[in-house]
């Protein structure tokens, strides 16, 4: 029982990205009441995402904008109707620059675009506070909750610039953006902020910082990205799924404030 979530109300934001289903799925199957805030939920996309699982009875979908306090008040107010106050919060969503993206976007510092760093700071500094705001606020007031915010390698340290090299030699200027480390380096403390903030309302708060994740990228890529890594690979989507158990169980009780390093030991160099 000391790793049990049975019967806790979780809200994962980005439930339907690839690590929110992932968390998603591993709640469902110990036995948590899933509520998914994404703002492209839907049913068809849940059915997409999910299959039959979307038609769990301990599954809800909320189409949630979490930069938007009235949505999440509203979907907070859906929740509260179904299960009462909820008792944990994963704060998951949050964007990046794509591979893919304009030149400009994954070009040199000196021209990122300031649209681009105002865009994902409002997904992911800005949509974490109000939703640490609106739903930490909704379990503080209950006397008790789990706070999870997911961060990442690139806001602990700097992005290796140099395993982008093999774009630049090939006449691309491609360079990691500072937007996303600065975001995800910013709920660090936004995380001890409020650990010590609710700590005496039984709230606690901590942060997963996570390395990259294999999905189908470019084989040039994952090599050098890989050769980085000490166990020598990306992690696969589920392997994560165990430090939220963890962290939103009582098996962690007393940490708050924390941050838990999952990264294959890239960190450890």
């Amino acid at each position: 029982m000391l790793f049990s979530v049975k019967n806790k109300t979780v809200i994962v934001t980005g439930g339907l990205g690839q690590l929110g289903r992932q968390f998603t799925l591993a709640l469902l199957d110990h036995d948590a009441q899933v509520v998914i805030f994404d703002v492209a939920a839907d049913k068809q996309t849940m059915i997409d995402r999910f299959g039959d699982r979307a038609f769990d009875s301990n599954l809800m979908a909320v189409p949630v904008d979490i930069t938007n306090r009235k949505s999440l008040e509203e979907g907070l107010r859906q929740v509260n109707d179904k299960w009462g106050r909820p008792d944990a919060l994963i704060n998951n969503a949050a964007l990046d620059s794509p591979p893919d993206a304009s030149a400009g976007e994954n070009g040199p510092f000196e021209q990122y675009p300031e649209a681009s760093w105002d865009k994902i700071m409002d997904v992911n500094v800005k949509g974490t506070f109000l939703c640490c705001q609106v739903i930490g606020a909704n379990m503080a007031e209950a006397g008790r909750g789990s706070i999870v915010n997911i961060s990442s390698i690139y806001g602990l340290v700097s992005p290796d610039q140099s395993l982008y090299e093999y774009r630049r030699a090939s006449g691309v200027p491609f360079f990691k953006p500072v937007a996303y480390s600065a975001s995800k380096s910013a709920l660090f403390n936004l995380t001890r902020y409020l650990a010590t903030y609710w700590a005496g309302r039984n709230v606690r708060v901590n942060t997963v910082t996570f390395a990259g994740v294999f999905n189908n990228q470019d084989e040039e890529f994952l090599e050098k990205y890989c050769a980085r890594i000490p166990i020598g690979r990306m992690a696969n989507e589920d392997e994560y799924n165990g430090a939220i158990i963890f962290l939103l169980s009582n098996a962690s009780s007393y940490m708050t404030g924390s941050n838990l390093v999952i990264d294959g030991g890239w960190t450890a160099w």
